[in-house]
């Protein structure tokens, strides 16, 4: 059982990046934004949730209502990188609930390759997805935040953002360290309306993607990429979702965090403490 956080009861949660990955591999796996969904459900909240995939939300919708009796969540479709999109994400959850008291910006994108080798279109799409995205979502909801002279908005970034993690991905690395500053920037402006936004740092996580980088970079040994990332952490094993998950509704909770703002929250089993990001991938 997570951590529940009664101030979490009834509070409405905007999520985006609320599908996962493909389960090519253990069905069993929860990526970060279903993760999520499922542990601030059963914390009471609402969820209203977004995806560029709409048959991955929606398989979202069914495992968290299938883990947690009475569950409210609501998936739609949407590319969080068009504004007009976001704008129609935000009204259809004021027209359902009225509020917005959380908002998750959760989608990401990498791709391989570093400043010589990138193309233009690979370089613009991590920027558009990875950052593009949470500011869209967070001008649109912020306003609304500010009527109610409350809120939480928490950031998903990466430990890759740290530093160079071995292999080049210099639009991932870059959009992900930009997170971290906008949540800086934005915790520092809203503070004094009761607003807090914080991001959290995930290191090596296992999720759905895991079965992806294994045949990217691993030929396609999903088993021995779970060990070898495992090994190289010092707590000896990959987080999963939910160790993220739990992450994010700690800073969501007012109860637990409502002195936390502007800040960074790392969860990678001391990962980044011991080496730096250095052995990251």
């Amino acid at each position: 059982m997570p951590v529940i956080y009664t101030d979490l009861r009834d509070k409405v949660v905007l999520l985006s990046g609320v599908g996962q990955a493909p389960q090519d591999y253990d069905k069993e796996i929860w990526g970060n934004g279903a993760a999520t969904a499922r542990i601030l459900a059963q914390n009471g909240a609402r969820i209203f949730g977004c995806d560029l995939d709409l048959p991955s939300a929606e398989l979202t919708k069914e495992r968290v209502e299938q883990c947690v009796e009475n569950a409210d969540i609501t998936v739609v479709q949407a590319d969080v990188t068009k504004r007009k999109e976001v704008q129609s994400v935000v009204e259809k959850c004021l027209t359902k609930y009225g509020r917005i008291d959380i908002l998750v910006c959760n989608v990401g994108k990498s791709a391989p390759g570093g400043p010589a080798e990138m193309s233009d279109e690979a370089w613009q799409s991590q920027l558009d997805v990875n950052l593009t995205s949470a500011f869209l979502c967070t001008g649109q909801v912020l306003p609304f935040m500010e009527k109610q002279s409350s809120g939480s908005i928490i950031l998903l970034s990466s430990i890759a953002g740290k530093g160079f993690a071995g292999r080049s991905h210099i639009g991932y690395s870059t959009t992900k360290a930009a997170l971290v500053n906008m949540a800086q920037a934005i915790g520092g402006r809203y503070a004094g309306q009761n607003i807090r936004c914080n991001a959290v740092v995930p290191g090596l996580i296992h999720t759905p993607l895991v079965a992806r980088l294994a045949y990217e970079y691993n030929n396609g040994d999903y088993e021995g990429l779970v060990t070898k990332r495992g090994n190289s952490v010092p707590m000896g094993r990959m987080g999963t979702a939910f160790d993220v998950a739990n992450a994010i509704a700690f800073l969501a909770s007012n109860e637990a965090a409502g002195y936390i703002t502007g800040t960074q929250l790392t969860v990678d089993g001391g990962l980044t403490a011991v080496v730096g990001s250095s052995q990251a991938g």
